[in-house]
């Protein structure tokens, strides 16, 4: 807010495919996908259609208790066709933050039920992003976390590479009280981390062993960025719930789930006297489920999951390049259409350099990217082209040079 205050605002007026346009008509690359969510690209008249027939037709209507409707129905069911879950169920919610607090309570819920109220604890990662709801909050990285005094106290963060300490914290807690371990198929928002080829199997077989739930967040991962449906297909596991957003509509209007597996769902399917007692205003919201549908079928018709996969490739190659740049230490990429480039410590600390100066570069130069404290951060649309990738990093490497020049 401060920033803002001392400046004016950078106003989006349009967007189309991986172009968007401020108020004064002037064209930027949208290297980010807005926020790591326009997997199809801007202005999909498919989209606006659907949702001006659905909006006409059922605009919205509540899902709790037995009212659904077709779209939120046709959804779900689709969705679980594709989920690497055993017999998946689908909780439908408005976005990323609302699916992680529905995963968590549900993981203690689920617990409570089976007669082990004590397990209340989540572990998540270092540089993990679970959104900024109160579990989501206490389960993120210190900077999100400073300031609002106490939140949940019976959370931890291990480090993001080590199924030991993992482990080590699972025993320190003590398997009784643990609910749930949460990870990213690929950390996204901490710097784009990620992990060595057997991670995750070694991570649900540890879980398994000591009976702790293991939720995927693939809010930022799903629907293509990783080249198929939910990201952690990639490592050939099967969690025991997938929280999804973002990707599932393309941003085009919210909506997010948790996908859950039919014996997380079991108690309370089919035992009375165990309600789930949760649920949100406009959860199974039928525009938005419609947005989503047309939007699964873009992914599908032109198999934006075959293309990601290419496009992860040039995006790798193209941006190895700065690698050899003065003020990089590090260019992290080739898992997924995401990548981070991260400044040098010397650059930081000696030179006072900030990750926002070399954004502020690129914006000017016409390529939106994200700043994050050591890193810049691409994940461009899955539609995004060979020469607008390039014309991605030739931009950042003149944003860098223009920085170079003021501080070295």
């Amino acid at each position: 807010m401060n920033t803002v205050s001392k400046g004016p605002e950078f106003v989006v007026s349009r967007a189309e495919g991986a172009w968007l346009w401020d108020e004064n008509g002037d064209r930027y690359l949208d290297g980010t996908a807005s926020l790591w969510y326009c997997n199809v690209g801007h202005g999909r008249a498919e989209i606006a259609d659907a949702v001006h027939k659905q909006i006409t037709t059922l605009d919205a209507y509540t899902v709790y208790g037995d009212f659904a409707n077709g779209p939120a129905l046709e959804l779900s069911a689709r969705l679980a066709s594709h989920a690497p879950v055993a017999d998946p169920r689908v909780i439908l919610t408005c976005g990323g933050g609302e699916s992680i607090e529905t995963a968590s309570k549900l993981a203690r819920r689920y617990w409570a039920a089976l007669g082990s109220p004590a397990k209340t604890h989540l572990i998540s990662r270092t540089g993990g992003y679970h959104g900024l709801h109160g579990f989501g909050t206490s389960m993120g990285m210190d900077r999100f976390r400073a300031g609002f005094g106490p939140l949940i106290e019976q959370t931890s963060v291990v480090p993001h590479d080590s199924v030991e300490a993992l482990e080590q914290e699972i025993q320190r807690v003590g398997p009784e009280n643990v609910a749930a371990f949460f990870a990213e198929p690929v950390i996204g928002a901490g710097g784009v981390y990620a992990p060595e080829p057997d991670y995750f199997a070694r991570v649900a077989e540890l879980c398994r062993g000591y009976g702790v739930l293991f939720i995927v967040d693939s809010v930022i991962c799903a629907f293509g960025r990783m080249g198929d449906w939910f990201g952690v297909e990639r490592f050939g596991v099967s969690p025991d719930m997938i929280v999804f957003a973002k990707g599932v509509t393309s941003g085009y209007l919210p909506l997010g789930g948790v996908i859950t597996s039919g014996e997380i769902a079991d108690p309370f399917w089919n035992h009375p006297g165990n309600p789930f007692i949760h649920g949100t205003t406009y959860a199974g919201h039928p525009t938005c489920c419609a947005a989503a549908l047309a939007n699964l079928d873009i992914l599908e018709r032109e198999d934006l999951f075959t293309a990601s996969l290419e496009v992860e490739a040039h995006l790798d190659v193209s941006l190895r390049t700065l690698s050899d740049h003065p003020l990089v230490r590090e260019v992290r990429s080739g898992v997924g259409v995401m990548a981070a480039v991260e400044l040098t410590e010397k650059a930081l600390m000696e030179h006072g350099i900030t990750t926002d100066e070399v954004f502020q570069e690129a914006r000017a130069r016409g390529v939106v990217l994200r700043a994050i404290p050591t890193s810049l951060l691409m994940s461009p649309p899955l539609i995004v082209s060979w020469q607008q990738i390039d014309h991605m990093t030739s931009t950042l490497r003149s944003a860098l040079d223009a920085v170079a020049a003021r501080h070295l």
